[in-house]
């Protein structure tokens, strides 16, 4: 029997184990989830990284178990449209919509191909869900809806006699007629009342900001994607007019509100993330219920208080999460 040298056994063996990892590597299943938002703005931004170090956190990376793609819409409904056609027609494991308009033109498109919603006010009203029970279909999500008592709240703390409300939204969208309506509702109760502005586009938020000066003690901006993505411009009217800006995105403090109570959109990222990591393993989306945040923040800007004319509460600036100078 021919025997070879301890050197060519040793070959022979590293050379089956590096075949052996080979094997293992290429044999692992890969996973691939599509993203889509309707316009990049900081706080979705936030929500897809979050979406991605859920996915990192639950072991799937990209180049070794995870196809990973994203597109952005860049605010128009059309491309929307177009970007979820194309998602579902790769078929991906899931598909997550970011905000409302994407997240409804990737449930028009496919009633098979799990979908995973977020940052969407209430997927009802936008007709992703038939409820905020399990839906038994491909669709599933995350909320960032918010209680409007207690928006209503912090606007009364920052401007005491506030009597009108301003509100910028583009009525096109479904998330921001949701606030309109239930603040047409709720503010009566208050002695309050609601003056609206639209922006159907981006480039109309200055001009229908400017329409509220005047006729409104504050101006309330809820989480409409055209105001967002423009919220300088708004910013410059609030100071220009010395009209209170507040919001229920915290990101829109940074860029010139004066307050917000609102979603960590990191942290709802990372919430949606961890459903999409469920649908990969194995749930199906109709099983999993709609899911909201109750992490809610308040960031202040003490710079842009100054500006707009208000003098911020000690109270309030004690209780921020953040506050910006």
């Amino acid at each position: 029997m021919l025997s070879l040298p301890k050197k060519a056994l040793l070959s022979l063996s590293v050379i089956s184990l590096a075949m052996s990892a080979t094997f293992s590597v290429a044999a692992e299943p890969v996973k691939s989830v599509a993203v889509t938002a309707i316009v990049e703005h900081p706080a979705l931004d936030s929500a897809r990284d979050g979406i991605l170090h859920a996915l990192n956190e639950a072991g799937f990376a990209e180049g070794k178990n995870l196809k990973w793609q994203y597109q952005s819409a860049q605010g128009n409904t059309a491309t929307a449209a177009q970007i979820a056609r194309k998602f579902i027609g790769d078929s991906p494991d899931v598909i997550v919509g970011i905000a409302t308009p994407s997240a409804q033109a990737l449930v028009a498109g496919t009633k098979s191909v799990p979908i995973v919603f977020t940052a969407v006010t209430d997927p009802v009203q936008a007709q992703l869900t038939p409820s905020w029970e399990a839906s038994g279909t491909n669709v599933t999500g995350v909320s960032d809806i918010l209680e409007l008592e207690k928006q209503i709240e912090l606007i009364k703390e920052i401007v005491p006699e506030v009597k009108n409300i301003g509100m910028v939204y583009n009525p096109g969208e479904a998330n921001s007629v949701a606030v309109v309506e239930a603040f047409k509702e709720l503010l009566p109760k208050h002695g309050l009342k609601l003056v609206e502005a639209a922006a159907p586009r981006t480039v109309d938020v200055s001009s229908a900001a400017r329409s509220l000066v005047g006729k409104v003690d504050v101006i309330y901006t809820n989480t409409d994607n055209n105001v967002v993505s423009a919220y300088e411009a708004l910013a410059k009217v609030g100071n220009d007019s010395k009209i209170p800006l507040i919001a229920s995105d915290t990101d829109s403090v940074k860029r010139g509100a004066i307050a917000a109570l609102g979603v960590n959109y990191r942290d709802l990222g990372e919430q949606t993330g961890r459903i999409v990591v469920r649908i990969l393993n194995g749930e199906k989306p109709g099983d999993i219920q709609p899911q909201t945040s109750e992490n809610l923040q308040l960031y202040v800007n003490v710079t842009a208080a100054e500006k707009q004319g208000v003098l911020l509460p000690l109270s309030l600036i004690e209780r921020a999460t953040e506050i910006i100078r």
